[in-house]
């Protein structure tokens, strides 16, 4: 692929901005963060697109950042967003303590270790349908085959939402994180957008009624209604909070599902060593989180001044947290850009956060994937990648649209 964007280094480094969608759509993010990791990792960026804002590269201070909510608050969004986007219902990541913490903790018994037990079983039977429905030898889209259609179905059992209408789930997702501005296929008026996602609420609250009624169960809707705290939450509040659940259940496993495919073919010594010793799934999935880093960034607003890496961050600033980044932080993370299935300490990555608003579902994420890879390598020899992928275009999401594969038999 010919660059279309300048090099890093011929742009003055006061100039540099690396919230340009563009760069991460075309994989040229890197050397921007690169830089700015090694010469300004906390960098002032008076940005064309999103305003002022203070970028943040480097591991430990992304994690000094996320873990102290009462310096740097996730109030009133979590992303840089759009110029296009004004509907924004609330949800609990961008909330701070109390309100976040209640309810945030009516919803966690969901993705509790018990209830993750309880799911494994019904994981590995959708995941063992879903493959054994695919064709062999021929090419197909691994994004829509296997990880839309799992983690949808994912979805609609944690909400134990009707499973024949799943495909709703997956849309009002693409919906909430579009950004129109970019994906031409997904353009819709902010107008259009807001009714879609009206209707999604709509929708959900016929089911909240339902569950309300009936004795407590552990879906999401039912934790809801039940709990106190949120029993009596606002519509508007209620559809934040469902699209907040729906695309942290959607988006970010279902890239990481792509990208460990996609990983494994750009490494081919580590798919060679993942099959003479599949042991190695538990850590290969935890290093393609790290290497793939779901989520590019997270945004905070400073509650007072502050230094952070040696510089004055005044109240009110926008300071933006480059997970992307501080996932490549060689000063943390040996040979980083490099995908390594048995790295040692192989959870020790930005992607999931830190502190209050650390991802509450990162167990289910993982044991999601591992049964996964543990169903492929059963099956086939290999999941051979035909092209270089289509990619989402955003700064938020590091998404796959279509990743064409062939899958190989055993022999």
């Amino acid at each position: 692929m010919t660059s279309i964007l300048p090099d890093p280094y011929s742009i003055p480094l006061e100039e540099l901005d690396p919230s340009n969608s563009n760069l991460f759509l075309n994989q040229e993010h890197w050397a921007y963060f690169e830089r700015l990791r090694k010469e300004d990792p906390v960098h002032y960026v008076d940005s064309e697109a999103f305003g002022p804002y203070w970028s943040v590269t480097k591991f430990q201070d992304i994690m000094y950042v996320d873990s102290h909510h009462e310096l740097f608050s996730s109030e009133p969004r979590i992303t840089l967003g759009t110029s296009s986007i004004d509907f924004e219902p609330p949800m609990f990541i961008a909330m701070d303590p109390p309100r976040h913490d209640e309810q945030r903790a009516a919803v966690t018994p969901a993705v509790a270790p018990k209830r993750l037990a309880e799911l494994e079983d019904v994981i590995r039977g959708r995941v063992q349908t879903v493959l054994d429905g695919l064709p062999v030898g021929e090419s197909f889209n691994w994004v829509d085959r296997v990880s839309i259609e799992l983690t949808t179905q994912m979805l609609a059992t944690l909400f134990d939402f009707p499973f024949e209408e799943r495909h709703l789930l997956t849309y009002w997702s693409d919906v909430a994180t579009a950004n129109p501005e970019l994906d031409a296929d997904k353009a819709r008026t902010e107008e259009e957008r807001r009714d879609i996602l009206i209707e999604c609420q709509r929708r959900f609250a016929e089911i909240w009624q339902e569950r309300a009624q009936q004795p407590p169960k552990m879906d999401l809707i039912s934790l809801l209604a039940h709990n106190p705290n949120t029993a009596n939450m606002d519509p508007i509040e209620m559809l934040g909070n469902l699209i907040l659940l729906i695309v942290g259940g959607n988006d970010t496993t279902r890239n990481t599902m792509s990208a460990s495919v996609y990983a494994l073919h750009k490494f081919p010594e580590q798919y060679d060593k993942l099959r003479a010793d599949p042991s190695h799934i538990t850590s290969m999935i935890s290093e393609t989180i790290r290497w793939q880093t779901p989520l590019g960034h997270m945004r905070r607003l400073a509650t007072q001044d502050t230094e952070l890496g040696g510089k004055l961050i005044k109240k009110g600033d926008k300071v933006v947290m480059w997970y992307v980044s501080g996932n490549r932080d060689d000063e943390v993370i040996e040979n980083p850009n490099d995908y390594i299935i048995d790295r040692p300490r192989a959870r020790h990555h930005v992607s999931f956060g830190f502190g209050i608003h650390r991802c509450m579902g990162n167990r289910l994420a993982e044991m999601q994937l591992r049964i996964l890879w543990e169903e492929i390598m059963l099956r086939f020899s290999k999941v051979e990648v035909l092209a270089e992928p289509e990619r989402v275009n955003s700064n938020f999401v590091m998404g796959y649209v279509d990743l064409q594969v062939k899958l190989h038999p055993l022999s």
